[in-house]
């Protein structure tokens, strides 16, 4: 298919294997500018998988990426020019910022300088465009008061919004979230979540698989339900948890259901 205007990211067709097992089966998913996608299922449904994919972080089988109209396609190259064309994305990989469940903090860095340093490296910024920056988007996710501590002293809670702001700082026309809650103690997660809340409400376009099903409810455009590597269903929070019409969401949600407080 071709590139629609208006659409950050397109997956067409998207195919992914490792080994025998087949992780996406034809996957077709279309993101516009602002919109905020949550992607939902169970374990091994293909939903970080597909981060992975799009971030570039896995080379895909079959089917088309486009990310802002740049198209990727591997299927058929060799894994020489599969590398090729890796280095060739990354100018436009560098719009799209990846956030994972682990920190993957520097531990012998002040939270500064972890914010600091890919500015200086990857972006090229002298030394005091980068603080700037720092300083901005560490007062962005509350922590400019930290500046200085290292992340062991800091809280899960604390070190995910540094991350966060880490990747504001790049700063991405396109955010992937891949669970960011999930190595988090319960009490921590109200923070994290407030902080990608406020980035929805300013616009920036999101893809976050996610546990949170209040969550999803509160802040998605769009919720999206994988099983066994398809897209199973996908609308609105109010119709995908209000009415679900797949017997596999129908079963999602009631064991999710069993295991928490309902969605309001």
């Amino acid at each position: 298919m071709p590139h629609e205007p208006g659409n950050e990211v397109e997956l067409w067709d998207l195919w992914k294997s490792f080994g025998s097992t087949t992780v996406l089966q034809g996957i077709d998913l279309q993101v516009r500018s602002q919109e905020v996608i949550c992607l939902i299922g169970g374990s091994g449904s293909g939903k970080s998988t597909m981060l992975r994919c799009i971030n570039g972080l896995e080379v895909f089988d079959r089917g088309k990426i486009y990310i802002r109209g740049h198209l990727f396609d591997a299927m058929g190259k060799s894994t020489a020019e599969r590398r090729f064309v890796r280095r060739s994305r990354q100018s436009v990989l560098n719009t799209l910022c990846m956030v994972f469940q682990q920190f993957n903090l520097w531990p012998h860095m002040t939270v500064l300088k972890n914010i600091m340093t890919p500015l200086e490296l990857v972006k090229k910024l002298p030394r005091q465009e980068a603080m700037d920056r720092a300083h901005a988007v560490l007062a962005k996710v509350g922590l400019l008061d930290k500046q200085d501590d290292y992340p062991a002293a800091l809280s899960g809670g604390q070190q995910q919004r540094v991350a966060i702001a880490r990747s504001l700082g790049m700063e991405p026309s396109i955010m992937l979230f891949d669970e960011p809650t999930s190595a988090l103690d319960p009490a921590l997660v109200g923070e994290v979540l407030t902080v990608m809340r406020d980035l929805a409400a300013e616009g920036m376009t999101m893809i976050i698989v996610t546990h949170e099903m209040g969550f999803a409810a509160q802040v998605a455009d769009r919720v999206v339900f994988l099983a066994d590597g398809r897209i199973e269903e996908s609308g609105p929070p109010k119709t995908v948890f209000g009415a679900p019409r797949s017997p596999k969401l129908q079963e999602f949600l009631k064991t999710w259901s069993q295991r928490n407080a309902p969605l309001s």
